[in-house]
Formats: C-alpha cells, sequence, structure tokens
C-alpha cells in the first residue's frame, strides 16, 4: 500500500490568526505562547485575539516541535538553536553575495 502524502502551500506574505496557526502546525495555543514568551515567535497585534504569524513562523514552528521531539531539546535550547541557525543562514547569504560580487570584480 502506498502512503497517500498530504501537503498545504502557504502564501508567503499571508498572515494567519492564532487559531489558524494551532490548526496548521497541530499544537495548542498554550504551545504557541510558550515559543512566544521565549522569543521564537513574534505575532504582530497586542492581544491573542488581535495576533498574526508571518507564514515563515509556520516553519519556526515546525522546526521547534522537531528540535523538542527528536532532540529532546528543551525550550531555551530551542530558542538558541533557532538563533543559530538563522545566524547560519544570514552568514551564507552574505558568502553568496560577497562571491557573487567578487566574480563580477574578476570579470573586469
Amino acid at each position: 500500500m502506498i502512503p497517500k502524502i498530504q501537503h498545504t502551500t502557504f502564501d508567503e506574505n499571508g498572515q494567519y490568526s492564532l487559531h489558524e496557526l494551532c490548526q496548521l502546525c497541530r499544537v495548542h495555543a498554550q504551545f504557541i505562547q510558550d515559543l512566544i514568551d521565549e522569543g521564537i515567535l513574534s505575532p504582530q497585534g497586542k492581544t491573542p485575539v488581535e495576533w498574526r504569524f508571518a507564514a515563515i513562523e509556520i516553519k519556526r514552528i515546525q522546526v521547534s516541535i522537531r528540535l523538542q521531539e527528536d532532540l529532546r531539546i528543551n525550550l531555551p535550547g530551542t530558542a538558541l538553536a533557532l538563533q543559530l541557525l538563522d545566524e547560519i543562514e544570514q552568514l551564507r547569504q552574505s558568502k553568496s553575495n560577497l562571491e557573487r560580487l567578487y566574480s563580477l570584480n574578476n570579470r573586469e
């Protein structure tokens, strides 16, 4: 029997409510609140009813879940790991930009 593959497409510029985020990620609102308290997520809005989350927050939630479940990393450790992953991505972008600039300069 072939397993059924399920996928969801997200609008990069989309904004999601707390309720939508909980449904999409299959988590409780308290888990989202814990991620916010730890600085992992940054909702727009003042109260949970007003909160809106960018689509990128979905990936951060998924990575947080995997770090906690698969590697047994606690919440502060998860926040640190995500911060380091963000820094690695920024360094890769900078490296790529420098390589492009260097290759352009060498052509002249």
